[in-house]
């Protein structure tokens, strides 16, 4: 039986789509190999945000290519969709397949092994046709509910290689969850490229999360990055229900409202204030994390450190923090008054020591909390690591704990370890 091998680049819902393959191909009797180990074929599902996260796929693909000069390469993902043509042309990549045919992968790579050959514009187009995924490469189970945007960022490529809103019917998604957790998650994380924007006839995002929580078992529900709406007081409520995690990362991209504006982003930074007390109206020890560009063209001295007072005012636990990356085809490319490497490696540096202190004053806050610990793994040490619905790691003594439960723990010592960004808590 052949063996295949994902190597999976980007945002959560490229993760879910590499879970649900991986769940098909070992369906059907494929066996699954590590990235970096010997397989007959390798899928490389791609990002295309940014010009590192091109280059780190370019990297990846022709590191495949050296090591395994006879296997099989396809190669998907967003960066399809942006540089289709080069990467048919490379000469290092058998099959390039696009977001739109990506649910067909199973069939492309099967067809090929079956006949020597398969064609991959020859299968439907289809955002949403993957089966569970029942068996992936990750302890909580992603669930996607929605793809492509309409927003049009000045800065993002995602609506032209991810397409236009599109959400998925709202039966299936309920079907997936019940079919994950029947399986055994005890965690599923809801992702989309806007998911904020779901609607699917009369049900939007709040009543899909809200009918959720009412699904029979014992889970909990995960909202992953999602972009700022003025979230009603009702879906703010949902985060008193005991199976929706008190944790959003919401993104902000900036604090000034100058910048906001030439980003094309549909909020000011009085709504983003706002929207972040009524969180913490409801949950006071609410986790909330972010995305923020530095650099961006025209950002000046003043207006990034109105990012900055605003990223302390609000007390992010953590800033995922983004030099800008022109991308060819956005209006940003285009705008005047680019910002020098070298002045975004600083912004960039400055953000981090923030989004570092941020982190260690919400660790202070919650220590001798108590938190429901899922238990991810337990290594050859005994040690237990996992999540509580705060999304706060935790490391325990793993005696007498299995893999994939529930623990109810306190939260004790903070361990600080030389990369700080994996801050953890021991339980008391």
């Amino acid at each position: 039986m052949k063996t295949i091998a994902f190597k999976t680049l980007g945002c959560r819902v490229n993760l879910y789509e590499t879970d649900a393959l991986a769940s098909r191909f070992k369906a059907a009797g494929y066996d699954i190999a590590e990235n970096d180990g010997d397989a007959d074929a390798y899928v490389v599902n791609t990002c295309t945000v940014t010009n590192t996260s091109d280059q780190k796929c370019r990297q990846a693909i022709h590191q495949i290519r050296r090591k395994h000069p006879e296997a099989l390469i396809a190669v998907t993902g967003c960066m399809v969709n942006h540089r289709k043509e080069e990467l048919l042309q490379s000469g290092i990549v058998d099959y390039v397949i696009d977001n739109e045919r990506k649910s067909a992968l199973f069939d492309i790579i099967d067809e090929h092994f079956r006949t020597g050959h398969s064609d991959p514009e020859g299968y439907d187009r289809d955002l949403f046709s993957y089966q569970h995924a029942f068996d992936t490469f990750h302890t909580r189970s992603l669930i996607k509910i929605h793809d492509g945007c309409n927003n049009f960022c000045s800065y993002c490529i995602i609506p032209m290689v991810r397409g236009r809103s599109t959400s998925r019917p709202a039966n299936d998604i309920y079907n997936n969850v019940r079919e994950v957790v029947a399986h055994g998650f005890k965690e599923v994380v809801l992702t989309g490229v806007n998911m904020g924007r779901y609607q699917y006839e009369s049900t939007n995002f709040e009543q899909l999360v809200e009918n959720i929580l009412e699904i029979e078992g014992d889970f909990r529900v995960r909202v992953s990055s999602i972009e700022p709406d003025q979230f009603s007081d009702c879906f703010l409520g949902l985060f008193q229900h005991e199976k929706l995690a008190p944790h959003m990362h919401i993104c902000l991209q900036s604090g000034s409202d100058d910048t906001l504006k030439r980003m094309h982003r549909f909020y000011t930074v009085a709504q983003f204030r706002d929207m972040c007390e009524r969180i913490k109206a409801f949950r006071p020890d609410f986790n909330l994390t972010t995305d923020i560009i530095v650099g961006f063209p025209g950002e000046t001295d003043q207006t990034f450190n109105e990012s900055c007072e605003f990223a302390k005012e609000i007390g992010f636990s953590h800033i995922h923090t983004f030099k800008y990356s022109a991308r060819t085809g956005t209006k940003a490319a285009s705008m005047p008054d680019q910002v020098p490497e070298k002045v975004k490696s600083e912004r960039s540096e400055v953000m981090r020591q923030i989004s570092l202190e941020n982190k260690t004053k919400y660790f202070e806050m919650m220590q001798g909390r108590s938190q429901r610990m899922l238990v991810e793994r337990i290594d050859s040490r005994g040690i237990a690591r996992g999540y509580g619905e705060n999304y706060l790691p935790i490391v325990a003594d793993g005696k007498d704990l299995e893999r994939n439960t529930f623990i109810d723990i306190r939260l004790g010592e903070i361990i600080h370890p030389e990369n700080e960004d994996k801050m953890a808590f021991k339980t008391l």
